[in-house]
């Protein structure tokens, strides 16, 4: 008979009889002889009455088994431990295989893609931080963390430790000349620029007066295709990752993740006259090109075009140079083109660095001034 036409009651039965033995191979070393024939007994009876297809038959000798294994075969008592660490060990490696293969979250940790997209950002506040309710909302939604650490002497700061807290969250550690100790709950890289911009070691402060009082905005955190770059090249314009392992001009004892535009293919010419970027002799005309070039009279978190050199005036390619991409590299340049460690500085990007492109930002979902939350252009 064909597999589909074979009644319901029929196909049960033959699971009960699979089920039966394979408990008969796994316990026959432990069960004693009468066990094994009662087992056995009942898998015979319930192969005849297979055979007659006799509905009611089945039923009761179904029933029978059941009480079997009820009586020799009880579930343990951890039973239920033991089923939810397979179903969990089961999501780490589905997790994992996602992570690794086809979709990874990274965290934006600087300014050298904003506006596009934020790093971290600090603001130094006079008000004391909201109650513990808002405190979480703000964090669930903006991803800001909120601190107020008020010195208890006259004191100067003398050390400073960054450390991790539950493997993902960063901390500084402050300790004074009187023995005092302040903990923030971010990086240090983090609180300088706002808290402290002249630097964290040797500041002193009164007894009572505000250490650090403020708050931090989260980087934007994003989604990485990590599948695109294995069916087809990278295109120009668009927002990617890569590691920075072998560009011998950043210097780092540890392999760490870039984000920046990718400006330039292997062969194209590019050349930076400010506010513009001239790629093979023309004005680029990617939209996430255009876009920052666009930005020739800029404003507080605007683009600000391409050029040169950063802030400060350090000049990173001279001008009417030509950048000439060489073969299986890419050239890569911050949208903050002023205030970002680039290609400009530390050269291209070897094609067996490239990580993957960045698609989607999913937190925070709220920002004071413009969310990024949804797909990146």
């Amino acid at each position: 008979m064909l597999p589909f036409l074979t009644p319901k009651f029929i196909k049960q039965a033959k699971l009960y009889i699979k089920g039966a033995e394979k408990r008969i191979a796994y316990h026959k070393d432990q069960w004693s002889e009468e066990t094994l024939a009662k087992f056995e007994g009942c898998i015979q009876k319930l192969k005849g009455a297979v055979k007659s297809k006799d509905k009611g038959e089945i039923k009761l000798i179904e029933e029978e088994l059941d009480n079997l294994c009820s009586s020799h075969c009880p579930a343990p008592k951890d039973a239920w431990l033991s089923e939810n660490v397979e179903v969990f060990l089961v999501a780490i490696v589905i997790a994992l295989g996602i992570r690794t293969y086809i979709l990874q979250p990274f965290t934006i940790p600087t300014a050298s893609m904003s506006p596009t997209l934020y790093g971290i950002r600090g603001k130094e506040t006079k008000q004391e931080p909201p109650n513990i309710l808002m405190r979480i909302v703000d964090f669930a939604t903006k991803g800001r963390s909120y601190f107020n650490v008020i010195a208890k002497d006259d004191e100067t700061i003398v050390e400073v430790k960054e450390s991790k807290s539950f493997v993902l969250f960063t901390r500084t550690t402050l300790k004074t000349d009187k023995g005092n100790t302040y903990t923030i709950g971010e990086s240090a890289s983090a609180l300088i620029p706002e808290f402290f911009p002249r630097g964290i070691v040797n500041s002193s402060y009164k007894k009572g007066e505000a250490i650090a009082q403020g708050y931090t905005d989260t980087g934007d955190h994003v989604f990485v295709d990590k599948m695109s770059y294995h069916f087809r090249k990278p295109t120009r314009g668009e927002v990617f990752v890569f590691t920075t392992q072998t560009i011998t001009g950043i210097s780092s004892q540890f392999t760490q993740y870039y984000i920046k535009r990718l400006t330039g293919l292997p062969g194209d010419a590019l050349r930076i006259d400010a506010p513009h970027l001239y790629v093979n002799g023309k004005i680029a005309e990617e939209p996430g090109m255009k876009r920052v070039m666009e930005g020739s009279f800029p404003t507080h978190d605007s683009y600000q075009g391409y050029g040169n050199g950063t802030e400060n005036g350090h000049m990173l390619v001279p001008r009417d140079y030509v950048i000439n991409v060489p073969e299986k590299g890419y050239f890569a340049m911050g949208d903050n083109s002023y205030n970002s460690s680039d290609s400009r500085v530390w050269g291209h990007v070897p094609e067996e660095n490239l990580v993957g492109v960045a698609v989607f930002v999913y937190w925070p979902f709220l920002r004071e001034k413009e969310t990024h939350f949804g797909l990146i252009k």
